[in-house]
């Protein structure tokens, strides 16, 4: 076995850790479901799939009473986040974590917190049980890879990509839609929606405010082949490739006309802190431009 790589005419785009999300709302804190469009429960429907925690939607009764256990929790972190923070004020420290955003789809964050949502025969059902972090073994990854006609779910134990299994994988053109959220604690999430209808929510293992799988689903990804650059662009690109030459250039116009480039490492690219210092954004003749819509 060895590392998934795309055959000759495919291009990686992106590689990323990924599973199915985690609510965090308080009815649905630490938990997941697998819903029909009845909202019926059918992961013991899901062909394949090994026995899995069942959980319940807390009752308001027990929501009022995890809060008020919460409450004193919360008072107890304000005091030493106020600590941390004076602390970090004076540069010994970095910021503190992301926190929740607002809820823009109260039943399915907040009431319930479906991460399948996929009637009989539709494709969200044959995803692999693997990317359930209930299920899936401790020693196991899981790792969502995008390429420009492809997405595919990858599996390896220990960490060892040499052993990567092809899980589960599914033309682009397969794909409906991808909406971004930011309501849980990870800070950055994904529903994909299929063009049958049914949907999964997928969410990085920790938090994240740049997820380069979302970048390149939620938006069409033009690949650029080196000699189609304009001399400017052909410039850029190699100043940033000496700045980081381990690591593999891909350019792609984005929806806004802008360009992006893109150092990608195989299989997996170095951890991100802050803004990403793998990616850049340039206009046709290589000269710095800002962000607009789509470019993230």
């Amino acid at each position: 076995m060895a590392t998934w790589q795309p055959p000759p005419g495919e291009t990686t785009l992106a590689r990323s850790p990924g599973s199915f999300a985690t609510g965090t709302a308080t009815a649905v804190s630490g938990m997941r479901w697998f819903r029909d469009t009845e909202r019926n429960d059918i992961q013991s429907d899901l062909a394949g799939w090994p026995d899995g925690p069942v959980f319940t939607v807390l009752s308001k009764s027990e929501r009022r009473a995890r809060a008020a256990g919460a409450f004193g929790v919360r008072a107890a972190a304000l005091a030493v986040l106020a600590v941390v923070e004076a602390v970090a004020a004076a540069g010994s420290v970095g910021s503190s974590p992301r926190g929740t955003g607002r809820s823009h789809d109260h039943e399915n964050e907040v009431d319930d917190f479906p991460v399948l949502w996929a009637g009989p025969g539709t494709l969200a059902r044959t995803l692999p049980w693997q990317l359930d972090p209930s299920r899936c073994p401790e020693n196991y990854r899981t790792h969502i890879v995008v390429t420009d006609r492809r997405v595919l779910v990858i599996g390896f134990p220990d960490d060892d990509t040499t052993q990567d299994e092809v899980l589960w994988q599914t033309d682009r053109d397969l794909i409906a839609n991808v909406e971004r959220r930011t309501y849980t604690r990870v800070g950055l999430e994904a529903v994909i929606t299929f063009t049958d209808g049914s949907w999964c929510r997928l969410a990085p293992p920790e938090a994240s405010d740049h997820w380069e799988v979302v970048r390149h689903l939620a938006y069409a990804s033009e690949l650029v082949a080196p000699e189609a650059l304009t001399p400017g662009q052909k410039e850029r690109v190699a100043a940033l490739v000496a700045e980081r030459p381990a690591f593999r250039t891909v350019v792609t116009r984005r929806p806004s006309g802008n360009f992006t480039i893109e150092l990608t490492s195989e299989p997996v690219p170095d951890p991100i802190e802050g803004s990403d210092p793998r990616l850049r954004i340039m206009g046709p003749d290589g000269e710095h431009v800002n962000f607009e819509p789509g470019d993230l």
